[in-house]
C-alpha cells in the first residue's frame, strides 16, 4: 500500500514537483518508511518523532533533517485529501530548530594581513578601512557622496540603507588619512566617494571580485560583508550596548544586532576551554 500510494502522489503532482524535488521527496519518504516499517495509515507522531532522533544521532544537521519532514508532511496532506488516512501524523511534528548561524569575522591579525596586502592601492586600502571603521553594508558605501561626509566630525550621512532609514555613521582618523589620500591621488571628476573611470559609483562586482581576491591571496575567506562583522564585532568585545550599535548598523530589528552578543558569548566560551584543557 505505501509503495502504491507514493506513486500515487508524485503522479498526481507531476506538474507541480521539479525533478529535484521529485528525488528529495522519493529519498526522504523511502528513508522514513524503511525506518518505521509500518502501513502508512498506522503512522503515528512519535514515530515520525523518533525518526528524526535517529536522523539526529547520526549527525544530520536540522536544516536536512526539516526538509526530509517537508517531505513527510507534504505526502499525508496529500493522503489526507485523498481520504487515505482520517489525520495526517505529521501535522503537529514541529521542525528541529536551526542552528544559530553565527557572523563570519576575521581576527586582528588577519586584518592587519590585508590592511597590509592593500597598502599599494590607496583606493584599495580607503575601500578596507572605510568598510572596517564604519561598519557600512558596501552597497551603501558605494552610494555615499562628497557632499554626505563631515570630515571635521567624522560622520557620514547615510541616505540609503537596506530597510530605508537613513542614519550617521562614524569614521576614525586612521580612516580619514586613507579616504582623503585615495581623493587626493584622484584625476576623474565625481560626487561619489569612490568612482570609476567614467565618475559613476564603483560597482559591487568589481569590489566584491577584489575580495576574492583578497581572500586567495591570504588564505582566508574575507568579503566586504565579513568587514561589517569585524565591525559589529569588535565593537561588542570592547563592550558598546547592543542598541547603539544597532543604530551603527541600521538594524531595523534588535534581535538582529544580539547576535554578536552571542558571537562573544561563544568566543569566551572557546578561550575558557582552550586555558583548561
Amino acid at each position: 500500500m505505501n509503495q502504491k500510494t507514493i506513486k500515487e502522489f508524485f503522479d498526481d503532482n507531476y506538474n507541480q514537483f521539479s525533478k529535484e524535488t521529485v528525488r528529495a521527496y522519493s529519498i526522504a519518504l523511502t528513508q522514513f518508511f524503511s525506518h518505521c516499517e509500518k502501513p502508512l495509515n498506522e503512522v503515528k507522531a512519535k514515530d515520525i518523532r523518533a525518526w528524526m532522533a535517529s536522523m539526529t544521532e547520526e549527525g544530520l544537521k536540522p536544516r536536512s533533517i526539516q526538509l526530509k519532514l517537508v517531505a513527510v508532511k507534504s505526502f499525508y496532506t496529500y493522503c489526507l485529501e485523498e481520504n487515505i488516512v482520517k489525520q495526517s501524523p505529521a501535522k503537529r511534528v514541529r521542525s528541529p530548530q536551526k542552528e544559530d548561524s553565527l557572523p563570519r569575522y576575521i581576527s586582528r591579525q588577519q586584518l592587519a594581513l590585508l590592511r597590509e596586502w592593500t597598502l599599494d592601492d590607496v583606493r584599495e586600502r580607503a575601500i578596507v578601512e572605510a568598510l572596517y571603521t564604519t561598519g557600512v553594508r558596501i552597497s551603501e558605501l558605494l552610494n555615499i557622496r562628497l557632499e554626505d561626509i563631515k570630515w571635521e566630525s567624522r560622520q557620514i550621512w547615510i541616505r540609503k540603507s537596506k530597510n530605508g532609514h537613513e542614519r550617521f555613521v562614524s569614521f576614525t582618523s586612521a580612516c580619514m588619512v586613507r579616504m582623503k589620500a585615495y581623493l587626493d591621488t584622484r584625476t576623474m571628476e565625481s560626487d561619489y566617494l569612490f568612482c570609476n573611470q567614467r565618475g559613476q559609483p564603483l560597482s559591487q562586482c568589481l569590489v566584491q571580485q577584489r575580495f576574492r581576491e583578497y581572500s586567495t591571496a591570504l588564505g582566508f575567506k574575507v568579503t566586504p560583508h565579513t568587514m561589517r562583522h569585524t565591525f559589529a564585532t569588535d565593537l561588542t568585545i570592547k563592550g558598546m550596548e547592543d542598541v547603539y550599535l544597532q543604530d551603527y548598523l541600521g538594524h531595523a530589528n534588535l534581535n538582529s544586532t544580539s547576535i554578536y552578543t552571542r558571537l562573544r558569548s561563544v568566543d569566551q566560551r572557546r578561550e575558557y576551554d582552550r586555558y583548561n584543557s
